[in-house]
Order: structure tokens, then sequence, then C-alpha cells
């Protein structure tokens, strides 16, 4: 049976890496409405012209008001929502001790307000239909530590957590919370991430070959397999399930191995660096 045969979809992060991927997976399996929703207008607007079924969206996930108009809108125009994707992510990298209270924020709006305003906005929808699914991509970096991105790893854990907890509430009231946990995925958020304190190129080289990175189709087929399934929490490879186990199973295994990746990046770090004086709060005025 397939499952998403003519639903109403938002994806947002649309326009690139897994959120494009899910539209275009959302389209062959003859979802009747994908709204693909992104900051990047050209970006959606290329993924949309793919398929007549599929319509851009211009939204800052960040900011609470758009995103509610983006569910209103899809609403009035379709009259239900069935599936909530909330993809959209950024990344910061560096070491706590150079990021300010900026780049924290940075992450924060969009990784965690951006999710956290997707699920509050469709969320309602849902409870009044008495149906409809919401899926919050976090990342593996939500189950287990990742250094030298910590707000990226404090936001996808916290998106978990939402999640996990949402999931409950949703059960009787007909709405379904799956959060997705995927590896490292071949997108271009390296390629847009800033490097606090650390020399770019060499620090991207170095994670890209560190790391063995999935397809987004992979991805994608992986998250909505886990969707038709109605799992609580999607890891999208065997590999990483494996990481997961073995995160839970030997915590301090699992660190170890992460500290002796945080000893090769280290010497990548550049001399020129924010000082911890920056991320100080202003008083307020």
């Amino acid at each position: 049976m397939n499952t998403f045969k003519d639903k109403v979809a938002i994806v947002t992060g649309g326009a690139s890496g897994i959120g494009r991927a899910l539209c275009k997976e959302l389209a062959r399996r003859e979802a009747a409405a994908i709204v693909v929703a992104d900051i990047d207008a050209e970006g959606a607007q290329k993924v949309a012209a793919a398929d007549r079924r599929a319509q851009a969206m211009l939204v800052d996930v960040s900011h609470e008001g758009a995103v509610q108009a983006l569910v209103n809108e899809t609403v009035t125009q379709h009259g239900r929502l069935d599936l909530m994707i909330n993809n959209a992510g950024i990344a910061i990298c560096g070491e706590v001790r150079d990021l300010t209270l900026d780049h924290w924020r940075r992450v924060l709006d969009v990784n965690l307000w951006g999710v956290i305003c997707g699920t509050t906005a469709a969320y309602r929808v849902m409870v009044d239909q008495g149906f409809g699914h919401i899926v919050n991509v976090a990342s593996l970096d939500g189950l287990t530590p990742m250094p030298l991105a910590a707000p990226y790893t404090a936001a996808k854990h916290a998106v978990v957590g939402l999640s996990t907890a949402l999931r409950i509430e949703g059960a009787e009231l007909g709405v379904k919370v799956s959060v997705a946990c995927p590896g490292t995925v071949r997108t271009n958020i390296l390629d847009t991430a800033d490097f606090v304190g650390i020399k770019r190129g060499e620090a991207v080289a170095e994670m890209r070959s560190g790391f063995k990175m999935a397809d987004p189709a992979d991805c994608a087929r992986a998250i909505l397999r886990g969707v038709e399934r109605n799992q609580a929490i999607i890891v999208d490879t065997r590999l990483n399930r494996m990481f997961w186990q073995l995160y839970r199973l030997s915590p301090s295994l699992y660190i170890a191995l992460m500290q002796t990746g945080v000893e090769q990046m280290r010497p990548l770090r550049e001399e020129s660096i924010n000082t911890m004086e920056e991320t100080i709060c202003p008083n307020p005025s």
C-alpha cells in the first residue's frame, strides 16, 4: 500500500539536500500536494518545477508568523495537512571556547525554534483534524554527542526530546510524531556552514574523509520507510544504528573515539579566533 498517495505534505528546507530528496520521493509516491518551503526561494522553485503537484513557498522557519502562515495557507488551499516534515537546518562548527552567543542563537533559532514553530502550527491543525503525522528531522548528533558542533548537537538533542514527548501526547488525539536521526549525508550543509576558529577548507576535507556520507535519496527513502512504520526514532542506516547502540552500551568507548577526532582537528584551530569576552550578554536597555 502506498502510504503517501494523495497526501498533503509540507517539507521545510525543501530546496536542497535531504529536503529536496524528500520532495522528490513524495512526488514519486504520488502525494497530492507537496509544499517545498525554504528561505532559498529560487532553489525551492527549481524543486517545485519538477512536478505539477509541488509548489514553492518562501519561509524563514525562525519566524513564527511565517511558519504559521505557511501552514494556514496550505490548509486553506488543500483542506487539510497530512504530513509536516520539519527539515530546515544550519550548522556552525567550532570549539565552544571560540563561539559567541550570537553563533548559538543563529543555530538554535533555525534548528530548534524552527522545529518548534513548525511542530506547534501543524500539531494544532492535526489535533483539530484528528489525524496527521509530524516528522522532525534531527540527526544522529541528537542521539550521540558530536564535539566541535555543540550548538548543532544541543539543538538536535532538544528536537529528539520534543518529538518523543509529543508523540506520547498526540497518540490518543490521532497525531503521529516521529523524529529522523540520519548520520552524515552528502548535502551542502558543510559548504554553507560557518567555521569559527577553524581553517575551513582543511576542516571540511577532514570531516568528509572521516565519515561515510549517505546519498540524500537513500536517506529520504529510509525516513519515509520509518514514517510508514510509524517509528518513534528513525535512524537511516545500519552503520548509524550501530553507532547509536555503541554509545548506549559503552558511552566511555564512544567518547574516546570522539576525543580522537577532536585531537585530529585541533591543529586546524586558527590563531585569530573569537574570544570568550564576545559572549558576554549585553545589559538590557
